[in-house]
């Protein structure tokens, strides 16, 4: 039986990092001068693309640490620093105005035709935050039925990602600066504690403490 906890925290951590109402209107701006159906098209190829980045890594990112010899407490503690920054980020607006930098560069440098990989899947949606959450996740889903489970997880976020890009226009529009801002301040608190869990399950782990 899957454990609903476990499943709701890793719809809420993966949902939080890859961030579909901030996406959304720099999905706009990337894809400005697109027909609604080509921005489709991009919209289904980078969330395709990133679904299978999130999945290799949910289903390996534990064997490459093994392989560098980097313990799952110190990648706890390390992943949680990192998503941490992240919510900050988030909190104080600097994260989207990073990846519209981002954005802005390689729609100079190649439009259309590979802007579902770059910037789109990588490192808009499967950023190093989703990557190092994934992984994180993965060491609470042992076993292929759970790996199974996680895969499951981030198919439904990346859905939803992908909805959101497809009526980027209309959620843009619903919610407005002001909306956009509220919004992105407050999965920012969560995320931050989510975060804070992290590193002191990493910490418990590595220091082998009792509590």
């Amino acid at each position: 039986m899957p454990d609903t906890d476990l499943l709701i925290n890793a719809l809420t951590t993966i949902l939080v990092t890859i961030d579909p109402p901030g996406l959304a209107p720099i999905f706009l701006s990337l894809t400005a001068g697109m027909s609604r159906s080509e921005r489709k098209h991009v919209a289904w190829r980078g969330s395709l693309i990133a679904f299978c980045i999130l999945s290799v890594f949910a289903l390996f990112g534990d064997s490459i640490l093994n392989l560098l010899g980097i313990s799952m407490g110190a990648f706890r503690i390390a992943g949680g620093l990192l998503l941490f920054w992240i919510a900050f980020e988030m909190i104080f607006e600097k994260r989207n105005e990073r990846k519209e930098k981002t954005g802005e560069t390689a729609t100079l440098r190649d439009h259309i035709e590979n802007i579902a990989v770059f910037p789109l899947a990588l490192p808009l949606i499967a950023g190093p935050g989703a990557i190092s959450a994934t992984i994180l996740l993965a060491g609470s889903y042992p076993g292929t039925v759970g790996r199974l489970q996680l895969i499951l997880v981030i198919a439904l976020c990346i859905a939803i990602l992908f909805a959101a890009l497809v009526i980027a226009e209309r959620i843009d529009r619903f919610l407005g600066q002001t909306g956009r801002a509220i919004l992105t301040r407050l999965l920012g608190v969560i995320l931050a504690a989510l975060a804070v869990q992290f590193v002191v399950d990493g910490v418990i782990s590595a220091f082998a403490l009792k509590i």
